[in-house]
């Protein structure tokens, strides 16, 4: 089992320590929080052992899982890789492009892996989607949040669009080619509603929105491609595919048919895939471990973290 230790204490720290302690790939050694008052508090709440130095925990796990906010992840992040030790980090990467290249070329350096915590990629409704997702030309992502002190810190798109941004390059084959977006402070310093338009080399399209003063709750998003539909709801964990075939000569009762103006026959089917739920949290972090033990590239590695940050940072800088 790999020896891990959590950097970060706060309501997303606490759900990595649990799971760490529940997962039979690794054994939890401890955490740090920089609040000694908050660390000795869950310390004798859950019984997770507190360290008081952050350089004691690091030398005493072979994973560091860095749950702190933005603004120290290059800095925890630099030191656990120059420690040697394998790298968890919590989206996004880093708070610059510049700290990501530069954690990228540390972890070469120190031979250790790294992943980045962009869990929608688990998700049991886009995974069970993904492999049917071919070559899409145009992408609708909604990502709607009711309002919640906790991220204002940064803008809406490394808050909440960078889910979308980060799951639509997974699927997209291509180079982006320039973005367009506009954003909207309304109750933080930051924007709380953005929208952004990416146009890819290949002729793709994909247009986000995230908001975090909605009056609900929505994560959604469409891919258009050649002869299908697919849309992923990450909230409710559900996906839909439908597809189009050429209609049979003499079609079924119950079969739909569409007919264009030219007088081609299209039958629409849905191929949807079975969804397997799952703690997301928890495969990101054991996929993590697996991608250790077996020396392969962990499924959101540090460079894909960097470019959706890269593109994240493209749309913040493209407002009006």
């Amino acid at each position: 089992m790999l020896k891990a230790g959590v950097l970060g204490a706060g309501h997303l720290g606490k759900i990595h320590l649990r799971l760490l302690q529940e997962s039979k790939k690794f054994e939890l050694v401890g955490f740090y929080d920089v609040d000694e008052t908050n660390g000795r508090k869950i310390e004798d709440e859950f019984g997770y052992t507190y360290f008081h130095n952050l350089d004691d925990l690091i030398a005493a796990v072979d994973v560091v899982d860095v749950v702190t906010p933005t603004l120290s992840h290059f800095e925890t992040g630099k030191k656990a890789i120059t420690a040697g030790k394998h790298l968890f980090i919590e989206k996004p990467i880093t708070n610059t492009v510049d700290e990501a290249e530069n954690l990228v070329a540390l972890a070469k350096e120190y031979g250790v892996k790294g992943q980045v915590g962009h869990v929608e990629r688990f998700n049991p409704a886009f995974m069970a989607v993904a492999p049917k997702i071919d070559n899409p030309m145009f992408i609708e992502a909604h990502r709607l949040a009711e309002f919640n002190p906790r991220g204002t810190d940064v803008p809406v798109v490394l808050d909440l669009m960078i889910h979308d941004i980060d799951a639509i390059l997974s699927v997209v084959k291509s180079e982006v080619k320039s973005v367009t977006a506009s954003g909207v402070s309304v109750i933080s310093e930051t924007p709380d509603i953005a929208n952004a338009r990416i146009e890819f080399e290949n002729g793709c399209v994909a247009n986000l929105t995230a908001s975090r003063i909605s009056l609900k709750n929505m994560r959604k998003a469409r891919f258009f491609q050649r002869d299908a539909y697919i849309s992923v709801d990450f909230l409710e964990k559900k996906c839909e595919v439908v597809k189009m075939k050429d209609a049979p000569e003499q079609p079924g009762d119950f079969d739909m048919i569409l007919q264009n103006a030219e007088g081609v026959k299209k039958q629409i089917y849905f191929d949807n895939p079975q969804v397997s739920l799952n703690n997301a949290i928890l495969d990101e972090l054991e996929s993590f471990a697996s991608a250790i033990e077996h020396d392969t590239t962990p499924v959101v590695s540090l460079e894909q973290g960097t470019q959706a940050l890269r593109v994240a940072k493209q749309i913040i800088n493209s407002f009006n």
